[in-house]
């Protein structure tokens, strides 16, 4: 069962389990602790229900992971997979919407050629990131959803800005957020957010190899 959240709590799964291991822990914090550090009204009952789903959850999960072991992916988890990597979620994140293991997302990733996103504070890699073989176009189209491979986010082209030197440029458009990320904000009526950037060709990724699961 999902836990309902208030906007100033901290309710993420990541959270809820560090405090659960506090609880648990040699010197336990004491359960007005717990709520402090989950930034919640101190609570029992409410605190003891939060923990009550967290450990439901991530039973149902290991329960379901158990289930898939050994089974190739399906075509629904393939196309789930492109959708949700492409719109900016990470691995571990799908592989727990999924109930797989990270690895078995992964090798989706790769042996489909989805570009790689690596985590934003990966500077270095960011910077000599390279495209899968299937991803290297040398020409887009306006509106055409491709891979920003600097920025690592998927992006939207917004206009051809025209060719210097033997090289296209195109005006594009990050999906950073998606509309879900963007559901509780000051901007619900928007489909994503992002940025705007002026970009070689070489340095876009073409995504239509991927076409048939978008």
């Amino acid at each position: 069962m999902a836990i309902k959240t208030r906007k100033h709590e901290n309710l993420t799964e990541t959270n809820i389990q560090h405090v659960l291991e506090l609880l648990n822990g040699d010197s336990p914090i004491t359960k007005k602790e717990a709520c402090s550090i989950l930034n919640i009204s101190y609570n029992t009952t409410r605190l003891n229900k939060i923990i009550e789903d967290h450990l439901e959850t991530v039973a149902y999960r290991e329960r379901r992971k158990a289930q898939n072991k050994g089974k190739g992916a399906t075509e629904m988890e393939i196309k789930q997979v492109v959708n949700f990597y492409l719109d900016g979620a990470n691995i571990s994140d799908i592989a727990k919407s999924l109930y797989r293991s990270p690895a078995f997302i992964k090798s989706i990733v790769e042996r489909l050629g989805i570009p790689q996103k690596l985590p934003q504070t990966d500077y270095e890699g960011r910077r000599n990131a390279l495209l899968p073989e299937q991803c290297v176009a040398e020409s887009f189209e306006v509106g055409e959803k491709v891979w920003a491979v600097r920025q690592n986010y998927p992006a939207l082209v917004e206009k051809y800005l025209g060719n210097k030197n033997g090289i296209d440029s195109y005006l594009v458009h990050t999906i950073e957020c998606s509309q879900e990320d963007l559901k509780h904000t000051y901007f619900p009526h928007l489909s994503f957010a992002g940025k705007q950037y002026c970009l070689a060709s070489y340095e876009i990724g073409s995504l239509r190899h991927l076409q048939k699961y978008l």
